[in-house]
């Protein structure tokens, strides 16, 4: 319990830190969001009616400090305002919607990266030094390596326009309405192929560099020898002694990759026209929509703190000798 305290009131600091730094970055930009929202359509406000639109929007003519209170409440209350670029919605409307595309889409990019970025890291280290090791090897940094918008274009020139096997954007067929059918479902996951590709290709790189190191770090320990010379088969030791072992300093790599999908694949999403987190921040920058983009970095924050404190409550459990650390 005093472990778990102290690591609450650490990760509670760190939320207020990254909450006013979100508070202020937003501010520093230039130029006034609701200026920009109506100078692009040619119309000129008076006076009350922007003083009016700014209150509407949330925005507090006062005192820094005034304005940081306020925004700490809104936290708290769950009230982030409204959307500037998606006026009338409220920013919770806007992202919650985006929220279901991107947990789906990276969530999904998620799990198959990490199985297959852990076998194929497991079994490079195990038959080290052979063809298949210099293969995985080579190519997982080789991915790790290419930036992720350098991916996204070649898998979509290569496989949408070059051969025109999949769809070039959108999560779905436009023309279709949203429902439960067979052929909406199919859409979904017909536009979401490169999308997914591309992400499981920057991905499984990083878990299988991370797996390989970690095993190869454990191959020559006492317990790996007396395993073997217990005459217990390859594929025994392999699994449940070399891998479980070096699986636990791999759980760091997965918190900040799960961590990061409730950030978006800003990316990803912006090449692919797809309506995720990473796309709607994308566009709330551009429109200098500061409810929304103070909304979308709270839920990446949130969502790495909470990833980090389940792995630190993870590491507990499965390593008892980390309790008095």
């Amino acid at each position: 319990m005093v472990f778990l305290l102290r690591r609450l009131g650490f990760y509670l600091a760190a939320f207020v830190a990254a909450a006013t730094i979100n508070f202020f970055l937003p501010r520093l930009m230039p130029g006034d969001p609701i200026q920009i929202m109506f100078s692009s359509t040619g119309t000129e406000l008076s006076a009350e009616n922007l003083a009016s639109l700014k209150l509407t929007f949330g925005f507090v003519d006062g005192p820094l400090w005034q304005q940081y209170l306020t925004y700490l409440q809104s936290i708290f209350t769950g009230d982030l305002g409204r959307s500037i670029k998606y006026f009338p919605l409220p920013v919770t409307s806007v992202l919650g919607h985006a929220l279901i595309w991107t947990v789906g889409l990276m969530g999904t990019a998620t799990i198959i990266s990490f199985t297959l970025g852990t076998f194929l890291g497991v079994l490079a280290a195990w038959w080290r030094g052979g063809i298949f090791d210099v293969v995985v090897s080579v190519g997982a940094i080789f991915a790790t390596s290419v930036p992720a918008v350098v991916t996204s274009l070649i898998v979509l020139f290569f496989f949408g326009f070059t051969l025109g096997w999949f769809p070039t954007g959108y999560a779905a067929d436009p023309a279709l309405d949203p429902s439960f059918s067979l052929t909406y479902i199919g859409s979904l996951l017909y536009h979401g192929i490169l999308p997914m590709l591309t992400l499981c290709t920057v991905l499984t790189g990083g878990f299988a560099v991370t797996m390989r190191n970690n095993m190869i770090n454990l191959l020559g320990e006492d317990y790996i020898v007396m395993a073997r010379a217990k005459g217990l088969s390859d594929s025994h030791v392999m699994i449940w002694y070399a891998a479980r072992n070096a699986l636990l300093p791999t759980v760091s790599s997965l918190a900040i990759a799960i961590g990061t999908v409730l950030g978006g694949s800003l990316v990803t999403e912006v090449v692919y026209n797809y309506p995720g987190l990473g796309n709607i921040l994308y566009q709330a920058i551009l429109a200098r929509d500061y409810p929304v983009i103070q909304g979308q970095l709270l839920i990446m924050t949130v969502a790495m703190l909470v990833a980090n404190f389940i792995v630190d409550v993870s590491y507990v459990l499965l390593d008892p000798r980390l309790r008095g650390a």
